[in-house]
Order: C-alpha cells, then structure tokens, then sequence
C-alpha cells in the first residue's frame, strides 16, 4: 500500500519578521562553499557516478544554479539525475520550498537548511544553491558551484541520452581559462559593481564589465559559439550572464548606457542559444526582473540610471547553424 502525504511547504518570505538573508550566514569566517565532494566513474571519494542515485536543488533566479541545470540537460541526463526548484524568495531562513516552485520532491524539506543540517547538524553558514544530494547518504555531495557543472557534464557518459560533449579533451585548457576570465570580469564583475563603495571602485569595475562584454563580442564575430563551431561548457557560463543582463545585473549596478540588445554579436548569440531547450527550459523571465533593491548594494557611488529592458528573445538571430550542431 503506498502512502501519498500532503506536499511539505515553508511559509511566505517574510523579511520583517525573520530578517534579511546573509548576515551570520555568508560573512563568518571559513569556506563559503564547504561541501566539495566530486562524483567520479570509478568510485573513487565515495560518490559513484549512477544514474538516480543524485538530485539537483535548484533555483530560477541564481545563475549559477542555471548553469548547472543546463549543462545537465545538455549532457543527456534528464532521466539521470533529477532535478528541482526552491522559490524566488528568501529571508532570513534561506531557500525555501513553496507552491509556486513545488515541494522537495527528494525528502519532504519545507527548508534547503534541513539538507544543509542533514549533511552536518547545525549547519551556522550559508545555504546556497545549487546543491547535488546524494539520495543514498542522505547526505549534501557538493555546494560548491564550479565543480556541479564540470562533474554533470564529463562523469555521467556511461547514461547520458546523446548529450552534447561540453568539456573536449583537446579544449580543456583552454575552457577553464576562458571560464575563469568570464568568471572573474562578468559573473563576479556584475556583482563587483553592484556592491561598490566608492566612486572610484564603482568606475573601475564596471570599466572592467563592459571591456569584457567589448572583448566577448569581438571574439563572436566570426564564430557561433566561444569555441568556433562546438557548443562548450563557457558558453553556459557566459550565457546565464547575459540573459540577466538587461532585466537585473544592469538596472541593478548601473553598468552601462548599452543594453545587451545593441551588441551585435552578443545578442544574436544569445538568441541563438536561447533557441535550445537546455537554455529556454531553465529559464523564467519573472524570476530575473529587478523587484527590489538588494542590500548588498553599495550606496556610495552616484551610478547612472538604467532601466530594465524587455527585449525579443524570440527574435531571429539570423547565424549559420554549423552541420551537426545547434539544433
């Protein structure tokens, strides 16, 4: 006899009375991110690659969640490795499952701090997405958001459904060096800004910003994608920063007069790879709108104003799709 319970739901984000989420979680002293297993074919650490055995705790709203949701969906392990999501909001308590995301579909958590308890009791730091669970330990594998994506997308090949080979052997080198520059002067970048303390430190890092989106944009113009013709695990880091860009990282810092839509090869990229599922399914556009004004930004500079845009991301992109490639 199966036994159905009532889906398990935490109660509205409610800043007045649970507080703002960060302080006494993301500023004690230690590792942000502590939880660092890595999965591997041959077992090696503990945590053996196997199809159903790890879950994905994800969220809309954080690009590097997305980021690891899409390289799993690329590589072909939809029925492989699950995958669910916390809500938009949060307080002081942390991810949180509510309707409009579902419930844990794992263990029945009202909280992503009961997993983060489950792996260490009294878990006193921050509660980050994503997460891979091991559903065997009953335990957290990682938190730690750069190595999520490169274990989904080289450990699972035995079981993955024709997935896209993200990490070439022959461009390793080279994707985790390009990874690290869109890392360090985009993702990190757009955040550097935002929190900004100073006039000088506010110039300076969104200079920083936009000479990379100047850089990436030149390197697009007589290619598809980073790496010429094969879609590759920086483009996803790349893309979940532009897809924020017009609707939050820009209103938000005040980076730049030039919305992502008049880069000429910027755009239709983005477009183009919005076209694929992995990168259209991941995405909620309600989830990336600028609503409120997040404490962490810095209030010294004068910034200039910019406005949310809504853009066309069903737009032709009008790029040659490569034989085998992008459809």
């Amino acid at each position: 006899m199966t036994t159905t319970h009532a889906p398990v739901y935490a109660s509205p984000a409610d800043v007045a009375a649970f507080g703002p989420y960060g302080p006494g979680r993301t500023d004690r002293p230690g590792p942000l991110y502590p939880f660092q297993g890595r999965i591997t074919a041959d077992g090696s650490g503990g945590h053996p690659a196997e199809p159903g055995r790890y879950h994905l705790y994800a969220a809309y709203v954080c690009p590097w969640a997305q980021r690891a949701a899409i390289v799993r969906d690329l590589a072909g392990l939809k029925d492989v490795v699950s995958l669910s999501y916390v809500d938009d909001e949060r307080d002081a308590r942390g991810w949180a499952f509510r309707e409009r995301r579902g419930p844990d579909p794992v263990n029945g958590f009202a909280l992503l701090a009961e997993a983060y308890d489950a792996t260490e009791p009294g878990y006193p730091g921050h509660i980050s997405v994503p997460v891979l669970w091991d559903r065997r330990t009953n335990r957290i594998v990682s938190n730690n958001y750069p190595d999520i994506p490169v274990d989904l997308g080289t450990r699972f090949a035995e079981w993955a459904d024709s997935g896209v080979d993200l990490y070439p052997e022959d461009l390793r080198e080279e994707i985790e060096a390009l990874d690290e520059e869109i890392a360090r002067d985009l993702a990190h970048g757009v955040h550097g800004v935002a929190r900004a303390a100073t006039q000088e430190e506010y110039e300076r890092r969104r200079g920083e910003v936009l000479a990379a989106l100047d850089r990436l944009d030149a390197r697009l113009a007589d290619r598809r994608y980073l790496f010429g013709d094969r879609l590759t695990e920086s483009d996803v880091q790349l893309w979940v920063v532009l897809v924020r860009y017009d609707l939050l990282h820009n209103p938000l810092a005040g980076i730049g007069e030039r919305p992502l839509t008049d880069y000429p090869n910027l755009w239709p990229y983005a477009r183009d790879l919005y076209r694929l599922p992995a990168f259209r399914e991941t995405t909620d556009f309600a989830a990336l709108r600028l609503t409120t004004r997040p404490a962490y930004r810095g209030d010294g500079p004068v910034r200039i104003a910019v406005e949310p845009r809504e853009a066309d991301w069903d737009e032709p992109h009008g790029r040659a799709a490569p034989t085998g490639q992008g459809r």
